[in-house]
């Protein structure tokens, strides 16, 4: 019975944890303005695992026009993308600094996050089927 009172009690201060770490990034002004939400995920020991929109199957293009529709009108060439993909990797890098200053946070590991991009997806498709609706 105290194994499993000090596991709940465990599986509680990582809660807590998660939840501290996600109220720092919604307290700081560059992460929280941006159109993408960084968090925090979960915690695994000194590393916590954090929510990015770009990986090694995800590009950051792919991304950046989900975030930004209108950037799929752009030029390949356009600074813009340049301009973009600069603040993007400037906002996650904020992101991940302020949990690393965390105490017991050592690491931080990115993790697609597919959730988003369900859920842009079906918002999207929402909102079209409202507009034809309309027509």
């Amino acid at each position: 019975m105290l194994v499993a009172a000090l596991f709940v009690g465990w599986l509680g201060w990582r809660g807590f944890e998660v939840i501290s770490l996600n109220q720092t990034l919604k307290a700081d002004e560059m992460v929280a303005n941006y159109p993408y939400q960084h968090r925090v995920l979960r915690v695994e020991g000194s590393t916590a695992i954090m929510s990015s929109l770009r990986s090694h199957d995800t590009s950051t293009r792919f991304a950046l026009t989900t975030i930004f529709p209108a950037m799929r009108n752009l030029r390949e060439d356009d600074r813009g993308w340049q301009m973009a993909e600069r603040e993007l990797a400037r906002v996650q890098a904020r992101a991940g600094d302020l949990v690393l200053g965390a105490s017991g946070i050592r690491r931080v590991r990115w993790e697609l996050d597919e959730n988003w991009y369900h859920l842009n997806n079906m918002q999207v498709r929402s909102m079209l089927a409202r507009q034809e609706s309309r027509r």
